[in-house]
């Protein structure tokens, strides 16, 4: 199973819906990643690993509130479902689908 490729996120947040862009690469070596919303810098995502159908990774964002998450998202072809969660708080759910758009240069 391929993650390859750019991913839209709707993540469900207590404060409202957040859509950021993830982009997986296939490398020798395993996975990597980043992570953008519109007007900001990427974030690297850290101990990214698939699992059979499950894929995991860790991620620090700086807006709206800096926050050190984890997600947990089962991969299903073009979609994948799960959830983020940061420290104590409530986990949000997390819808991502399989973007058609050219890559971000």
């Amino acid at each position: 199973m391929s993650v390859a490729g750019e991913w839209d996120l709707t993540i469900r947040t207590p404060i409202g819906r957040i859509g950021p862009t993830v982009r997986i690469v296939e490398e020798e070596d395993g996975l990597s990643g980043i992570a953008w919303s519109e007007g900001e810098e990427p974030d690297e995502l850290i101990d990214l690993a698939l699992d059979g159908d499950r894929l995991t990774w860790r991620q620090s964002v700086r807006r709206p509130l800096r926050l050190d998450l984890v997600f947990d998202l089962t991969v299903d072809g073009d979609t994948m479902t799960g959830t983020s969660k940061a420290g104590r708080l409530p986990a949000s759910k997390v819808v991502a689908r399989r973007s058609a758009s050219p890559g971000r240069s």
